[in-house]
């Protein structure tokens, strides 16, 4: 559709396909010399990109090669809000009661309100992000501290050396490493998330049609891959190779997209995925865990549980491996495959796991984050029917909540840049993209920094409080943001 006026024309677009086919947009706007471009999922708000030209006439000319290029690819005339947003799949889990005899240990308790899948632990934080959109994080003794609120549901979180991902349900991964949330990726309309990985800027998603998507850290798509199976509800990374889970079993890739280095059936479709060194873990559905070697693919060990499992982690190096079923039971087992222990989660079913110092972290089908010591001494005292009373996490009455910006009037504004602090610069390249440089310090004025897309303007620059480089030759920002005048 194309509507005219003296001020501006505007020509929008679809792309929609039956199944698990691409459903997106593409809007082309000519206002005098500045063209603008807004693309992405059907019924989303989509990504913003903006040129300013010579001319009117070479404004008008970008504009038409734009558009003769998208309906090339079969995009076609069409009027917003008419085809309604494509369903963004949601795991359906199904929880029933432990039927293990003694329950495990928890020492504390914190309910998000609403099924939650996200987990990450560090040495300074516990994060849990739920299907209501909320990431919060808490010390390691159950204190919340803050909350992020995201536009849409938590599929999982994700750590790449100090920064925080989450992947959500409208397509995008914000990094929520400062106070300010921000959308470092946003995936393509066509790709169903199911999860997520990043490793040293480098995106790897895996999809409800069996898919490999690879995204770089400037949102540019790298290569992609279809599995032998659907439903991939694990992807892990590494420098050796992309570790793909699907209902079919695990499949390796080249980091580079050269091509498939090993594929294993697993003994059920894969519900999970983790990762050491040398080994990744599958959970299935026929109520297994099974290690398979990164280098081979060959199985080394299985992990026999009584349901199956949708969640699996180890302890450093693979010492101990735990198990969460969809009975309510968290399990764990010594390196070869010996069950030590299985005892009921006191709640839900754990949906992700992570186990740091003695303690095992769960996220439950209840909306749960669970502190379990998994100390031997507690672990013989729950067995012999002596466990802790759970301490219930209560929200402070005041907890500081942090959401993305969304345009550039939403960032704190500054005269000048603090000392110690770095600037960066918006700056359009040949391709009419705007990146991001900087300007100051000891840095390599030709990468690029990873830097949210709703804020960026051509010419405007910005006051960060660190940089850091990454392998892949180029910038990610640590701390605040904000904008100098």
């Amino acid at each position: 559709m194309s509507t005219a006026s003296t001020v501006s024309t505007t020509t929008y677009l679809e792309l929609s396909q039956e199944g698990a086919g691409a459903h997106k947009f593409y809007e082309v706007t000519v206002d005098g010399l500045v063209v603008t471009v807004r693309y992405g999922r059907i019924g989303a708000a989509g990504q913003t990109q903006t040129s300013t030209f010579a001319t009117v006439a070479k404004a008008q000319a970008a504009a038409a090669k734009k558009v003769g290029e998208k309906v090339r690819k079969g995009y076609a005339p069409a009027v917003p809000g008419q085809r309604a947003p494509r369903a963004v799949t949601r795991r359906q889990v199904t929880s029933a009661p432990s039927t293990a005899r003694a329950v495990a240990p928890v020492l504390w308790r914190f309910r998000t309100g609403s099924s939650a899948f996200g987990i990450h632990v560090d040495d300074e934080r516990c994060w849990v992000g739920n299907q209501a959109g909320d990431v919060y994080t808490l010390d390691h003794d159950g204190g919340v501290l803050a909350r992020f609120s995201l536009p849409d549901g938590v599929k999982c979180l994700v750590a790449d050396d100090f920064w925080i991902y989450a992947g959500c349900d409208d397509g995008r991964v914000y990094d929520l490493s400062s106070k300010l949330p921000f959308a470092a990726y946003d995936i393509a309309a066509d790709v169903d998330i199911f999860w997520l990985d990043i490793h040293e800027g480098l995106l790897n998603v895996s999809d409800r049609a069996g898919r490999l998507t690879v995204i770089d850290h400037e949102d540019e798509h790298q290569w992609a891959r279809r599995s032998q199976g659907e439903h991939a509800w694990m992807v892990r990374a590494d420098d050796r190779a992309v570790y793909h889970g699907h209902h079919r079993g695990v499949t390796a890739y080249a980091p580079d997209g050269g091509g498939e280095l090993w594929h294993t059936p697993t003994r059920g479709g894969v519900l999970f995925g983790w990762q050491e060194d040398d080994a990744v873990y599958a959970g299935t559905a026929h109520r297994v865990v099974q290690r398979l070697s990164k280098a081979s693919g060959a199985i080394e060990a299985t992990y026999a549980c009584d349901s199956a499992v949708y969640s699996c982690a180890t302890s450093p190096g693979g010492r101990f491996v735990f198990a969460g079923d969809a009975s309510s039971s968290v399990y764990c087992f010594d390196q070869d495959g010996t069950r030590l222990w299985k005892l009921g989660t006191g709640g839900g079913s754990a949906l992700s796991m992570q186990y740091r110092d003695g303690r095992l972290y769960l996220v439950t089908t209840d909306g749960s984050l669970v502190c379990v010591d998994a100390s031997e001494a507690a672990i013989s005292a729950a067995q012999q029917g002596t466990v802790p009373a759970p301490r219930d996490v209560k929200l402070a009455a005041a907890l500081p909540t942090y959401a993305p910006a969304t345009a550039p009037a939403a960032v704190t504004t500054v005269t000048h840049a603090p000392a110690g602090a770095v600037v960066v610069e918006c700056v359009q390249d040949s391709g009419g993209r705007l990146r991001v440089h900087v300007v100051s310090g000891d840095y390599d004025t030709s990468w690029n920094v990873q830097f949210p897309r709703a804020i960026r303007e051509p010419g405007a620059r910005y006051v960060v409080d660190h940089l850091h480089a990454a392998a892949g030759g180029f910038y990610r920002v640590r701390g605040d943001i904000r904008r100098l005048q």
